[in-house]
């Protein structure tokens, strides 16, 4: 019998040419008459198994026949039970994927075997799902219990004889099928609050052989969870997505919130007609709870009509552990950022490639036309059916220009914003005229002449599709404005972007969508788009310092955010430029860290020693206590910054002369000796 083994670093998981000719945006195909429901059924058959491309319609994958009771519930079975966490949730940068049911406040709490089959695989970890173990069953599916304060049985020995070969806490090991079978029932582990959990809990998983993460709700729920509680409705929003969209006559995302708080299951009925035009497409906000508890869970199925007929759905019970990051592009992520609301998207953006939608040839975006109604109805389900219903109109009405003003302009001005692919360019014009004059955008000597939208109190509003080409200023009068984007970089596709203080490798996966790069430098601060901007897969970055650093082995790259926090992303030195993978655009510096970590000797005994432990910048890649020269296995807590031993580990006597060393990411070492 073998065991396949898998070291882990500490270091890698704590660290985480077109000319100017015309201003017409490209029209997608019109959203004409509602698909049938049937439509909609093929559509889903087309997509089912795995994730699609862009272009596709999409539906939900297939998924196995379960049958109810199979499963058993892990934590108390037979007892109620208690969510803090549902399927499909949405958080920061990915869709939750499984259950995270509540241990009363508390660890060590039984874990149960879900159903008869065998350990498949073991983690222990000082981050994500901390200590997590795999069981196999006979009908392909693999659950997964997560953030575990320990593992019990021949297992844990095993996991412990391999950390002690290895000499790491830190370690992932795989067994074969025959190894540690296990029946439906037993006691495997006991319940924690390891890794990255924000409480005690257990991190509860279904996943099929292609790793995607399954909703265990779907095959029925468990009498464990009760939830007669239907969605709550927070606001929704109607946006442009085309050049010659509008809603309410601007160019502007419409959020709408209801005047009065509601409450689960009370229906939302907008009593106002929403004017639109064109294509454009719908966004909610709501959040589902179960019964007598007070966290806000996800939504698991939301479900859109128009005029009756269906044109969008997603369904939230299997999401690709490969592609879960993309829920940053299955919400707005800019107005998350910017205006702290979520928004989840009622149509499947360009980029998206999750298995998770039904839809039409449009894949949800509405084309809206001048003289026509459309009854939308929105539907907010949870995993046990209970649903609330959120009703509005739209009318077609054709933009016109218009104009109003405002005496308080008396000057003219510039900014301008981009929008999808939209330079949007706002000019404050004190001019009493009925017309506004003209936007001159203006590249390598050639002027095209833009006609403004609209006037809002005397701020005129241009509209320009940067597919015909990136202008090098924009001029209103005699007001100019350079542009600051360098570059457009196409998603789906190998890219690179260079100048003379940074080089840019996008792979085909980094980017959701095109992306208008703007990039800056100034007095050692290398700026890159902005956090609002979500990438997918990381971005190799390449820095080119214009003075030469001349401790390379304790510099890397560290990104420094909103309030000045410096956050370690490494890199690896060729000559006097350093290249680092980046997950997060924003602002980065080159920093030199020369000081050791820190520690503390908080308590030592016979029964267990534990330290405080820190570093000032880089972070700790490392650390090793050693008792009279042999190596002694210590866990590492990043929650509370501590090092300490396990009660349960009595492979090395406590006992004696004894060394803790510490090891920071920039190589920087801390010894401290201290006797037991």
């Amino acid at each position: 019998m073998s065991v396949r083994v898998r070291v882990l670093s500490l270091n890698k998981l704590a660290v985480g040419a077109m000319l100017l000719f015309t201003t017409t945006g490209l029209r997608p195909v019109p959203f004409g008459a509602q698909e049938p429901p049937e439509d909609l059924t093929k559509a889903s058959k087309a997509r089912s198994g795995g994730a699609g491309t862009a272009g596709q319609e999409a539906g939900p994958p297939t998924h196995p026949n379960v049958e109810k009771g199979y499963f058993l519930f892990p934590i108390k079975p037979g007892k109620p039970n208690y969510l803090a966490g549902s399927m499909g949730e949405l958080r920061p940068n990915h869709f939750h994927g499984g259950l995270d049911i509540k241990t009363d406040g508390r660890v060590d709490l039984p874990v149960y075997a879900a159903a008869d089959g065998y350990i498949s695989r073991m983690k222990q970890s000082s981050f994500g799902y901390g200590n997590v173990l795999y069981i196999t069953h006979p009908n392909g599916l693999t659950t997964v219990y997560g953030h575990l304060n320990r593992f019990l049985g021949p297992v844990a020995d095993q996991m412990r004889q391999k950390q002690y070969e290895k000499q790491t806490f830190e370690l992932e090991l795989f067994f074969s099928k025959d190894q540690f079978p296990i029946k439906r029932g037993d006691l495997v582990a006991l319940s924690g609050n390891t890794g990255g959990s924000g409480g005690p809990h257990l991190h509860w998983e279904v996943r099929d052989a292609h790793d995607a993460q399954l909703n265990p709700l779907q095959w029925g729920g468990f009498d464990e969870i009760q939830d007669h509680v239907a969605p709550t409705i927070q606001a929704f929003a109607v946006e442009p997505l085309s050049i010659d969209a509008r809603v309410n006559g601007r160019f502007d995302k419409a959020v709408l919130t209801p005047k009065q708080a509601v409450g689960p299951g009370v229906p939302v009925i907008w009593p106002d007609t929403i004017n639109c035009f064109g294509t454009i497409g719908l966004q909610v906000q709501g959040f589902d709870r179960f019964d007598t508890a007070w966290n806000r869970n996800g939504l698991q199925r939301v479900e859109v009509r128009v005029n009756g007929q269906p044109t969008y759905q997603y369904v939230i019970d299997g999401v690709p552990f490969s592609d879960t990051r993309t829920i940053s592009d299955h919400v707005d992520y800019e107005w998350q950022h910017t205006n702290g609301r979520t928004l989840e998207k009622l149509f499947v953006d360009d980029g998206n490639t999750l298995p998770i939608y039904t839809t039409g040839l449009t894949k949800g975006k509405l084309r809206v036309e001048d003289g026509k109604l459309y009854a939308v109805e929105v539907n907010l389900l949870d995993s046990y059916g209970n649903s609330t219903p959120l009703r509005f109109v739209l009318r077609g009405q054709q933009p016109t220009y218009y104009k109003t003003r405002s005496a308080a302009v008396r000057q003219p001005a510039l900014r301008y914003e981009i929008t999808r692919n939209i330079l949007k360019v706002f000019a404050a014009d004190p001019d009493t005229t009925r017309q506004s004059g003209n936007l001159t955008l203006l590249r390598d000597g050639r002027r095209l002449e833009v006609k403004p939208s609209y006037t809002v109190q005397s701020q005129n509003v241009y509209l320009y599709d940067l597919r015909a080409g990136l202008p090098d200023s924009l001029r209103f009068g005699r007001v100019a404005q350079r542009f600051n984007r360098q570059a457009m970089i196409p998603a789906g596709q190998e890219f690179a972007f260079s100048n003379n203080v940074l080089n840019l490798a996008f792979g085909p996966r980094t980017l959701f969508d095109t992306l208008y790069l703007q990039t800056s430098y100034k007095e050692g601060l290398w700026t890159i788009q902005s956090t609002r901007t979500p990438l997918f897969e990381a971005l190799r970055m390449t820095l080119k310092p214009n003075e030469e650093i001349v401790d390379k082995e304790r510099s890397a790259v560290y990104m420094i955010n909103a309030r000045g926090g410096r956050i370690y992303q490494g890199g690896k030195w060729d000559g006097n430029q350093i290249t680092a993978p980046i997950k997060t655009f924003g602002s980065f510096r080159i920093l030199t860290d020369t000081i050791p970590p820190s520690a503390r000797l908080v308590s030592k005994s016979a029964a267990g020693v534990t330290f405080v432990v820190g570093d000032n910048l880089s972070g700790l890649a490392s650390y090793r206590l050693l008792v009279n020269g042999q190596w002694r296995m210590l866990r590492y807590e990043y929650k509370n910054a501590t090092l300490f031993t396990d009660k349960q580990d009595h492979t090395v006597p406590l006992a004696g002369d004894a060394e803790l060393h510490l090891t920071d990411q920039a190589g920087n070492k801390k010894v401290l000796r201290f006797r037991i």
